[in-house]
């Protein structure tokens, strides 16, 4: 819907969309690679060319992917890099140490193919959609690289709490219920008044500012160069949209 008038051609409801999934993220999303903290900077130097794959990565990233998941843009079917895999390990390797080394994403990995999916209440409302991206396994296959260097880091320097449990392998509502259930109980036994607040944040990963998100992850000694690549590679302008 748009304006009040139901909109019916399927470019006018992309367009639609489109509009307001662009209204809904923070204008305070790029940021400049000063934010990186002057602690940093010499290690940031000595661990500049240090590449978080030593020699080829691991097949079984390929190996594991699922094959009923979509495909991006680039025409890239995870079926192909599943059945190649022993193949496609060490080029791709290669690949994914050049954008490592020089911070740079192929253009092919920024492209997505973004979907409407219909969460809840009136279907007419475009704020009842959220925006999925299907984007290149290629560039999924790196960003589980990232996300897994990046999440040894949070666990041996122990940022995270253990009262965390979104996010978390192992954890879910249910380890959170539980927890807490057993907490309450303790303090109920005890003789104890228990307050519980509850918060929900709507939108909370769309309209996050990045700035922020890279002055954490600096503030708690990630490696300046992979802040870097971070910011250069996927917050530094957006993503284009098909």
């Amino acid at each position: 819907m748009q304006g009040g008038n139901i909109v019916t051609k399927n470019e006018e409801k992309a367009e639609v969309l489109n509009a307001f999934f662009a209204s809904v993220f923070s204008s305070k999303t790029r940021c400049s690679l000063g934010i990186q903290p002057p602690e940093l900077e010499d290690r940031d130097r000595e661990q500049n060319e240090a590449s978080i794959i030593q020699g080829e990565m691991d097949s079984d990233l390929l190996h594991h992917l699922d094959t009923h998941k979509s495909m991006g843009l680039d025409g890239i079917h995870p079926r192909v890099l599943r059945e190649l895999a022993e193949v496609l390990t060490k080029p791709l390797s290669i690949i994914y140490q050049q954008s490592w080394l020089t911070r740079e994403v192929p253009v092919d990995w920024r492209l997505a193919n973004v979907m409407p999916i219909h969460k809840k209440g009136w279907k007419e409302d475009p704020g009842n959609y959220r925006p999925v991206s299907l984007t290149s396994v290629l560039g999924k296959v790196m960003e589980q690289i990232i996300l897994s260097a990046i999440t040894q880091h949070v666990q041996d320097t122990q940022v995270i709490r253990p009262s965390q449990h979104g996010f978390m392998k192992g954890r879910s509502c249910l380890s959170n219920l539980i927890s807490f259930y057993d907490q309450v109980i303790h303090s109920v036994d005890e003789g104890k008044a228990v307050d519980v607040v509850y918060l929900d944040f709507s939108k909370a990963l769309d309209t996050i500012s990045h700035s922020i998100l890279l002055e954490k992850l600096a503030a708690h000694s990630l490696d300046g160069h992979m802040l870097h690549w971070v910011n250069t590679g996927w917050m530094a302008g957006p993503r284009e949209w098909w």
